[in-house]
This record gives C-alpha cells, sequence and structure tokens, in this order.
C-alpha cells in the first residue's frame, strides 16, 4: 500500500523510515508502531469504548453488523485530516443505499482541545452519520495503540498552541470487528469503494 506518511498539520506528510525515526523515543516508538502494522504479523485493532460528540459511551461493538471505518486525528488539523474525511464522506454518497451498511468512525487524539460540543460540529460538517468519540488522555492513547497509530504534540511544553503529528490511515474493520486492512493517506474514494464493497460480500461469520 505504498509508504505511510506521518501527517504533520502543518501541510507536511513524511516517510516513516526506521533509521530516520531513532532520534527520539516517541519517534522509534512510531517507527515500531509501523513495521508492526506494515508486516502484517503483529494483531491490529480490538475492542474499545469511548464517549460519542452525544454524550454516549459507545463500544466497537455497537457497530456490529456493519463495516467499520475507522480515522484518528484531531479537529484543529487545517489539512490532512479533513482531506481524508471528506474522502470518507464522499465514499459514503458512492455507496448509495448500502452506505446504510457502513459506519464511518472518527478518534480524537486531541481529547484536551476537541469537546464534544467541538466534535459534533465538526463531525456534522462532514456528514451526519459520523460517530465522533474521545476518550481521556490514557485511552487516547491505549485505542490508538491498539491500531498502530502514532501521535504526539508538537509545540511549545504547557501551550495551547500546538499541532499533532500522527500517522494517517483510514482503517477497514469487518462486521465481526475485526481489522481486515488499512487505506493510507490520498487513497480515492473510488478505490476504497472497490475494497469495501468486497468486503461486503464475504459472509458474516
Amino acid at each position: 500500500m505504498g509508504l505511510a506518511r506521518l501527517a504533520t498539520c502543518g501541510a507536511l506528510a513524511l516517510a516513516l523510515l526506521g533509521s530516520a525515526l531513532a532520534e527520539t523515543p516517541r519517534r522509534a516508538d512510531a517507527a515500531r508502531l509501523m513495521n508492526e502494522l506494515m508486516s502484517g504479523k503483529a494483531q491490529v485493532g480490538g475492542p474499545f469504548t469511548l464517549i460519542d460528540q452525544h454524550g454516549k459511551r459507545r463500544s466497537l461493538s455497537d457497530f456490529r453488523g456493519k463495516l467499520v471505518l475507522l480515522y484518528f486525528g484531531y479537529t484543529f488539523c487545517p489539512d490532512v485530516c479533513p482531506t481524508d474525511l471528506l474522502a470518507v464522506a464522499r465514499l459514503m454518497a458512492l455507496m448509495g443505499v448500502d452506505a446504510d451498511k457502513v459506519q464511518p468512525v472518527f478518534v480524537t487524539l486531541d481529547p484536551a482541545r476537541d469537546s464534544a460540543v467541538v466534535l459534533r460540529a465538526y463531525a456534522a460538517a462532514f456528514d451526519a452519520r459520523f460517530v465522533a468519540l474521545r476518550g481521556t488522555e490514557a485511552e487516547t492513547r491505549r485505542v490508538a495503540t491498539l491500531y498502530k497509530t502514532y501521535y504526539e504534540k508538537v509545540g511549545p511544553v504547557g501551550s495551547n498552541n500546538y499541532v499533532i503529528d500522527h500517522t494517517a490511515f483510514i482503517y477497514l474493520i469487518d462486521r465481526d470487528g475485526r481489522y481486515v486492512a488499512f487505506f493510507p493517506p490520498g487513497t480515492t474514494p473510488e478505490r476504497m469503494q472497490v475494497m469495501v464493497r468486497e468486503a461486503l460480500a464475504r459472509p458474516e461469520s
């Protein structure tokens, strides 16, 4: 699926190469997560429960019977995140009546700034069917790690003026809650539609 990219929401996308990421523990952690995801040998995904944009606790199991398109990002991201989420919204339109069989889910990596009010407006701007989730810092880190998503705050310590470097993937989860594959940044809605329809054609276990 090509080189994964590190999304720096200043429009910078960097290839994640292990040797170049060994400068700091966090960067080394990014390389490890990337290797686990790309190798196909490590377990990816798992159950989680977070709070949605309406204050309701939502678990991955709530979406059983639907395909889930899972994305990790944050609302202050000016370029990579909205571009990817617009692609998901376009995919939902392309799916027509089958869109009811697909659930897009956004998990914020910035729960300190992304309140429920912020998430409600943000999700609605893309598609009314989006579920937007937030958790504590510890819950966020746990879920992101389950899905091999790297993220790191970049900015002055103690300041609210920061960006978040993060890997930007759209994860495809089957109707039984199992990870299937990921779409790298820049995947077209048309390409995603092919794989989503293939996944829908497979029988549920």
